[in-house]
């Protein structure tokens, strides 16, 4: 078979109510999932062994061993389903790194979708779940890819709720560059359960941005201008950041605020897309 070709489509996380502290360290949350057009890639080709190489814009510093969750997904899905051939995997890494996209689970979520093609496994979404979602709590929602309620560590799916923004939605990601790691953040979670989702957008709410901010001054920058252009709709922070991301009705009013952003900012970085 010639070369397999995926996306890891970017994850964004519309709502992240923060619920409660857990004794394993993790938090249970509620989380509104939707996934945009636009990602890193992921390519794979029959080899002997496993082996991966990283290209794209945001490749520097990142492992090709056992450390990247891409290989690991690799050699999850050979044991999973006793495969006894490679693959030599390329990583294009085209988001920014710690950016509260998913990343890494999304990048792994892709290479099992390639490596289920590649090595023509015919596996079901939950047979891919259960080789590989243990690398992530985000895991699940990016093998799907597809809009989801998140329960529990964010891994119990369920269908999303009706007020989610449909297919094709215009929106505009906006990334300072400056690395917000999720542990940091979390631990910033000041403890208080602001309550469950509501069953309209407008309650939605990101329980780490206070957190982030803290951290990374610039995302509350990047949250101030995207709601001051005024054609955005909804507005927040992804994950833990940094990424934030706003809805517009239309891809003309995206763009024009994608302009108006890289003249403030020209070193931030920006991605027009829509939601899939």
């Amino acid at each position: 078979m010639s070369l397999i070709a995926e996306t890891a489509y970017a994850k964004i996380n519309l709502a992240l109510h923060v619920r409660a502290r857990r004794p394993d360290g993790y938090h249970d949350i509620e989380t509104v999932f939707a996934f945009c057009a636009d990602g890193d890639g992921i390519s794979a080709e029959a080899a002997d062994e496993l082996s991966l190489s990283i290209t794209g814009p945001f490749a520097d510093g990142l492992p090709v061993d056992e450390g990247n969750l891409v290989l690991r997904a690799a050699g999850a899905m050979q044991a999973h389903f006793n495969v006894r051939t490679g693959a030599r995997i390329t990583l294009d890494k085209r988001l920014p790194v710690a950016a509260g996209l998913g990343g890494g689970s999304a990048d792994a979520a892709a290479a099992a979708r390639a490596l289920n093609r590649l090595w023509r496994l015919d596996a079901s979404e939950a047979a891919l779940c259960d080789a590989i979602g243990r690398l992530g709590a985000d895991v699940a929602a990016c093998v799907a890819s597809r809009p989801a309620l998140g329960k529990g560590v964010g891994d119990a799916l369920l269908p999303p709720p009706a007020d989610t923004p449909v297919s094709a939605t215009p929106i505009l990601l906006v990334n300072p560059l400056k690395l917000c790691p999720t542990g940091p953040v979390y631990q910033g979670w000041d403890g208080a359960d602001r309550g469950s989702l509501a069953i309209v957008r407008s309650g939605w709410r990101n329980d780490l941005t206070p957190g982030a901010v803290a951290l990374v001054p610039e995302i509350g920058m990047a949250l101030y201008l995207l709601d001051e252009i005024g054609t955005a709709h909804f507005v927040r922070m992804s994950g833990s950041g940094a990424t934030c991301f706003a809805l517009f009705e239309t891809e003309a009013a995206r763009d024009a605020a994608r302009d108006e952003i890289a003249a403030q900012q020209p070193d931030w970085w920006t991605c027009a897309s829509v939601l899939r």
